[in-house]
């Protein structure tokens, strides 16, 4: 692939970067609403044993707020795959080019990007549906006046040692642990992260 090639395949995937934007609303909105509907189940069944105020409480938390947030969120993530992938192809070629690389090289190293924005792909899906299960209980729960949860983590051997350090502690809505080195996030709602929020619910 020489330099107007690559230039080439940079430009298009910046269109289709533009054109992308319907369909990611698409699968925004259907990520988020399973998300929900999953999240709301959970509720429910703690609602049925606790009865019928808490149930009506949760029904009209103010979810539609974080939902409409979490799809405008990930619509831009969605979008930013294909334009994250040219800008990749442009540094590429000038970086070969810079060095010397031969064509082939500059090349093989452009068809690498596939394995990388899929990569990135399977890490937005997986975090945005943690991050967005989260956010939900969140605004439940704090509706119904909790003001802690319990972090909870998968309780398996890929834990992170920092996020086995949180497990079982009370941590306050209000302020996200440092969860990893440089992040404050809450359970769930950080890169990869499998733990989840236990919510505290005032007697």
């Amino acid at each position: 692939m020489d330099l107007a090639g690559a230039t080439q395949a940079a430009a298009a995937l910046r269109r289709y970067a533009q054109i992308l934007t319907p369909w990611a609303s698409a699968v925004g909105e259907r990520m988020v609403t399973e998300v929900a509907q999953r999240d709301e189940r959970s509720w429910f069944q703690i609602a049925d044993r606790m009865g019928k105020a808490l149930k009506d409480e949760i029904r009209n938390a103010p979810t539609s707020t974080v939902m409409r947030t979490q799809m405008r969120e990930q619509v831009k993530l969605i979008t930013s795959l294909p334009a994250d992938a040219a800008q990749r192809v442009h540094d590429l070629t000038v970086e070969g080019i810079t060095k010397g690389w031969r064509a082939d090289q500059i090349a093989a190293e452009i068809m690498r990007t596939g394995e990388v924005t899929k990569s990135r792909a399977d890490l937005i899906a997986r975090t945005e549906v943690g991050r967005t299960s989260t956010l939900l209980t969140q605004a439940r729960a704090e509706h119904v006046g909790s003001t802690h949860y319990i972090w909870r983590t998968a309780g398996d051997s890929d834990v992170r040692a920092s996020h086995k350090a949180l497990n079982g502690k009370s941590i306050a809505w209000s302020d996200p642990p440092e969860c990893d080195p440089g992040y404050r996030a809450h359970a769930g709602a950080i890169f990869n992260c499998r733990c989840f929020p236990e919510p505290i619910i005032p007697d």
